[in-house]
């Protein structure tokens, strides 16, 4: 079936043009294996560091070689938290590309500490506090919540990392491409992000590590990745990240406030739409462009998301990574959300492909739906 409304974004992004474009050379014409020594590997070598230099500048890096290319933000995640050292500090609604590889090292003994974040769904740096203990020698916190959209206080945690003398890495899979980021300014030592997220290919991703900081080997074999990550080189999907990126990134002011005007038209209409509705993480905190997250109270979610299904549009219960999952959300337990109110959530997340017409057909199906779901 095509969705004739796709209202999932983030889940999942369409590849744009940009990325398409830049990535066809490099399928067929351009196959050289970048590091072969011969001219056949000029093109793809030069393809592979200009993508390198152009995802530095988009997010405020301050050499290429701060970038390392993954197959996306579990991997980054994953490399971040197994090739650390010390004690861990994470948030309890953290994607479980973070939590499950935390349960892994804590079940080989390492430390791991567990920190929820405010019923408003974001962390401060006091909280953190209350749970501090000596050992910690990596603190990772998500730049911007991937079930209610909510955005943490990034440098101010990272302040707070470091004069504890623990290094600090987010993982930023939702916020790269959709809102400004200057690693520098942050003071983040690493930062994990995933190429489909912001209308890149799918399977490709980049781990930013601060200069002058190492993580342990991840993949053993040739010396790509200044040999911490050994593989030949996804060239086509490297240069098309790069190119969704840098595209999302000169675009960002324009869809921002795009997506702030369907997100504000769609709460708006939500009002008349059903007698009791509730915004998980709602409250003082910042939200991403276009990010929804809403309960209605006494109607089942997993039904709603079905039907609107049926009808062509496609939204979320939550992280779409754990779609098989009936069980409440970890992300809605963690912000302490009534049961009531965790059962009947749907995320609805737009993108700058997404319009007013649009908004207003969500607004119509759910008006239909919530009377006969009753």
């Amino acid at each position: 079936m095509k969705f004739h409304v796709y209202a999932d974004h983030a889940a999942t992004t369409p590849l744009c043009d940009a990325a398409w474009d830049a990535m066809v050379p490099f399928f067929r014409e351009e196959f050289g294996n970048p590091s072969s020594l011969h001219s056949w590997a000029k093109k793809t070598r030069e393809a592979v560091w200009t993508a390198r230099e152009t995802i530095a500048r988009c997010i405020g890096a301050e050499s290429p070689e701060e970038i390392f290319f993954t197959s996306g933000g579990t991997e980054s995640d994953n490399w971040v938290i197994k090739g650390s050292d010390g004690g861990l500090m994470v948030s309890a609604y953290e994607h479980h590309a973070v939590l499950n590889a935390a349960a892994s090292e804590e079940s080989r003994g390492r430390k791991v500490v567990y920190v929820r974040p405010k019923v408003g769904g974001y962390l401060m740096p006091e909280t953190l506090t209350k749970r501090w203990e000596e050992g910690i020698g990596l603190v990772s916190v998500m730049m911007a919540n991937n079930e209610i959209g909510t955005i943490n206080p990034i440098k101010l945690l990272a302040e707070f990392a470091h004069k504890r003398g623990a290094l600090f890495h987010t993982d930023a899979v939702q916020a790269v491409g959709h809102i400004p980021i200057d690693v520098r300014d942050l003071g983040v030592d690493f930062l994990s992000a995933s190429a489909h997220k912001f209308n890149g290919p799918k399977g490709i991703g980049f781990l930013f590590i601060r200069k002058g900081l190492k993580l342990k080997q991840l993949i053993h074999g040739g010396q790509q990745e200044a040999g911490l990550r050994a593989g030949t080189e996804n060239v086509a999907s490297v240069v098309g990240m790069a190119a969704a990126l840098k595209s999302n990134c000169d675009q960002m002011e324009r869809n921002s406030a795009h997506l702030d005007a369907l997100a504000d038209r769609l709460k708006e209409g939500l009002e008349s739409v059903a007698d009791q509705i509730v915004y998980p993480g709602s409250g003082v905190c910042d939200q991403l462009p276009g990010f929804v997250s809403v309960s209605f109270p006494g109607h089942p979610a997993e039904g709603l998301m079905h039907m609107l299904d049926l009808k062509g549009i496609a939204v979320s219960t939550g992280a779409a990574c754990d779609s098989k999952n009936t069980q409440i959300s970890h992300v809605l337990k963690a912000i302490n959300a009534p049961r009531a109110i965790a059962e009947s959530t749907i995320r609805i997340s737009l993108g700058p492909e997404n319009t007013r017409q649009e908004v207003d057909e969500i607004l119509a199906a759910l008006k239909i739906l919530l009377r006969r779901s009753k």
